[in-house]
């Protein structure tokens, strides 16, 4: 964001705190949409595109980041199953969906797919590359083995001296869990947080 922009003209700018499922807005009222891996937090993916079809003007455009399932993932896969369960329990998710799960609640909506691609696929550099502990780099030491086993003792030292919530290092054991398994699933294919979609409403 600018911020001198949002200084200079700060009635322009305005910030909901609201429900993305019952957004407090009139019908077509946007002239553009985007989320960025934030829908995919939804409950209802159906009822999730649908409102914001609704309050989005005829003739314009919702473009979005998705996290979703691959179709190299196998739901009979036990691997495939764990890997998909340990990212939905550390960033907060309910049941990843599938690409076609997300085109089809679009097209449902009663929007115009215009464009759709895992912009992960072919990527020079991969997208979990940054979380992946085995890597070893200053600016990503955090993540690294060294980096969360100095983390983890910190956490454990802090809790214990009471100085951080009981149960800090139950929240940094699944996050590490989870992180590991964003990798996993990346290195497989079974997952992407890319999936880019840019869809329209149509004139009425």
């Amino acid at each position: 964001m600018n911020i001198k922009y949002q200084e200079e003209s700060p009635s322009r700018l305005m910030f909901y705190d609201a429900d993305f499922m019952k957004m407090p807005f009139s019908d077509n009222t946007f002239d553009a949409i985007f989320a960025l891996e934030a829908t995919c937090h939804a409950p209802d993916v159906h009822d999730c595109y649908k409102e914001i079809y609704r309050v989005l003007k005829p003739g314009q455009c919702f473009a979005a980041y998705e996290w979703c399932i691959t179709e190299s993932f196998d739901p009979l896969n036990q691997e495939h199953q764990r890997i998909k369960g340990e990212v939905e329990l550390g960033n907060g998710l309910p049941d990843i969906r599938s690409v076609g799960e997300c085109l089809e609640a679009l097209q449902l909506a009663g929007f115009e797919v215009v464009r759709e691609k895992d912009v992960a696929v072919g990527s020079p550099l991969p997208w979990y590359f940054p979380l992946d502990k085995n890597q070893f780099s200053l600016s990503s030491f955090r993540v690294t083995a060294v980096g969360r086993f100095i983390t983890r003792n910190m956490v454990k030292t802090l809790e214990f001296l009471h100085l951080a919530p009981e149960g800090s290092q139950r929240v940094q054991a699944f996050l590490e869990k989870a992180a590991d398994a964003l990798v996993e699933g990346g290195r497989m294919g079974i997952f992407t947080p890319m999936y880019f979609f840019l869809a329209r409403k149509p004139l009425l």
